[in-house]
């Protein structure tokens, strides 16, 4: 049975309510798209003792980040951080590990970000990087928290970290998704 089926009998329901109760129902909270969490995933990439980072520009201004972007619909999050780190640094990955979920509460926005250990594999010199990429940088976690480009927001640090402290969960953990 298709998920539009499930919908089908509420809307006739939804049609038959008194005027304004449909429009009230519809700015829960809950249901205001712009409110939920967003999905992100981002690549702890090490080499030796440094880590894999781009520097990029986001609301004019520099900042550095783990490779990390948005899961893109109907795409499994192995998929997007493999695609987030060929996109923004030009090197293919192979993600061995979760570090963890972790949770951004911003003012109007709340991130949550699934942050995978990832082996380097491959680099394509010849690939042009996202546009808000300006470079990508290897550096120690030192060189990271001292950097004058400041970090996008303190889950840099904290998932080097926890990487560096053995946090790691089977990928096994990870249920794709179903067809």
């Amino acid at each position: 049975m298709g998920g539009s089926a499930l919908i089908r009998p509420i809307l006739p329901r939804m049609n038959r309510c008194q005027p304004g109760q449909t429009q009230s129902w519809l700015r829960h909270p809950m249901r205001d798209i712009s409110r939920l969490p967003r999905i992100t995933v981002a690549a702890v990439v090490p080499n030796g003792n440094r880590y894999l980072l781009v520097e990029e520009r986001i609301d004019q201004r520099l900042v550095l980040n783990q490779p990390a972007g948005h899961l893109d619909p109907n795409e499994s999050l192995i998929d997007a951080v493999i695609r987030e780190t060929r996109e923004e640094t030009a090197w293919a990955v192979r993600p061995v590990g979760l570090i963890g979920i972790y949770q951004l509460l911003l003012p109007q926005v709340h991130f949550v970000r699934m942050t995978f250990l990832c082996e380097a594999l491959e680099h394509d010199s010849k690939q042009a990087l996202d546009t808000e990429i300006v470079r990508t940088h290897w550096l120690t976690r030192d060189e990271i928290a001292s950097h004058v480009v400041p970090q996008r927001s303190a889950l840099v640090l904290r998932c080097i970290d926890d990487h560096l402290a053995g946090r790691l969960w089977p990928l096994e953990q990870i249920v794709e998704p179903f067809s």
